[in-house]
């Protein structure tokens, strides 16, 4: 059968032949791959192009392995969110969109050598985001297996004006090749596997909207998903609630008899968290001690008194009784 390979593959196999960069030769192979279609015809083509991602990939890791780069980066704020994607999805511009952060924004692959940080204002509360170098990058495996890791939530961005649905995919494949899958509802655990909360960013819909469709057909059953424009600015108050709700947070207010709460410094906790969880975040010996709870909020009515076990929701304010 032949592969039946269309202009723009082409043009990407030029582009391979030409640079010189391993980064550089990567991400060429990676987007041939992307255009390539799938059928019997290309299925040698396709295992020698991932044989080749292989071989440029394992040089430039035992190359880069010798330095002893480290990527760890300390959790602060609510909970810590990790951008990921191919070169030039729009990453860096989108953590400066959304943080005080400032990192080099260019129209040039691999601008973002090393992670940046900055922290997301959401209402009462700040969320730590991390640019991370594109997966194509010399030193991709190394961070991955340090940053993504160690996320609360693992954000893939992509760019709906190339082939988001295939970028997805081919994202997922390198999560997977460091033994990171995304936590599916109802999915058992995955021996040998790292399950982490995921969602999906589709960036620059300001050029084109069309590919919009086609990524929530393919992934909003899995995955939270949300087109938005980083230098225009769309959509971005929306994109702050999707990920507080993406993380599995709630925020707790604590307050004494006859004194009111403060609203600006909540307790973070995790979705499914009762009571008991925090008496014990309030301090340690307040959950041997917790004799009952009055709760505003999730209770069937304010200042309903409940026991221990009773699950809490976000922004809930509670009076603990010892």
């Amino acid at each position: 059968m032949p592969a039946n390979l269309p202009p723009q593959y082409f043009e990407a196999e030029k582009r391979f032949r030409t640079v010189k960069t391993p980064e550089e030769k990567i991400s060429a192979l990676q987007t041939m791959l992307a255009i390539m279609p799938k059928h019997k015809g290309t299925d040698h083509l396709h295992a020698e192009l991932r044989r080749k991602i292989a071989k440029l990939t394992e040089e430039t890791e035992r190359k880069y392995a010798t330095s002893k780069t480290s990527f760890y980066i300390r959790r602060e704020g609510a909970g810590q969110v990790v951008l990921i994607g191919l070169p030039n999805v729009g990453k860096s511009q989108l953590l400066a969109a959304l943080t005080n952060a400032t990192p080099e924004i260019a129209n040039y692959p691999f601008t973002t050598k090393t992670p940046n940080i900055g922290m997301m204002k959401f209402e009462n509360i700040r969320i730590q985001l991390v640019d991370t170098p594109a997966i194509t990058s010399h030193e991709s495996r190394l961070w991955l297996n340090n940053v993504a890791k160690n996320a609360d939530l693992i954000t893939t961005v992509v760019d709906l004006t190339m082939h988001p649905v295939e970028d997805i995919e081919m994202t997922l494949l390198e999560l997977d090749n460091v033994s990171i899958v995304p936590i599916i509802d109802n999915a058992k655990e995955i021996i040998g596997k790292q399950q982490k909360r995921m969602m999906i960013i589709g960036n620059k819909c300001d050029l084109n909207d069309a590919n919009s469709q086609k990524l929530n057909e393919k992934f909003s059953a899995k995955f939270p998903v949300i087109t938005i424009s980083a230098k225009e600015r769309s959509n971005l108050e929306e994109l702050k609630k999707i990920l507080f709700k993406s993380l599995g947070i709630i925020r707790v207010h604590t307050k004494s008899p006859g004194v009111k709460p403060k609203l600006n410094d909540p307790m973070v906790m995790r979705k499914g968290s009762t009571i008991k969880d925090a008496a014990e975040a309030v301090h340690k010996d307040f959950r041997a001690k917790l004799k009952y709870a009055v709760v505003w909020g999730s209770g069937k009515f304010d200042g309903q008194r409940v026991s221990p076990e009773h699950v809490l929701k976000d922004n809930d304010i509670i009076e603990l009784h010892i």
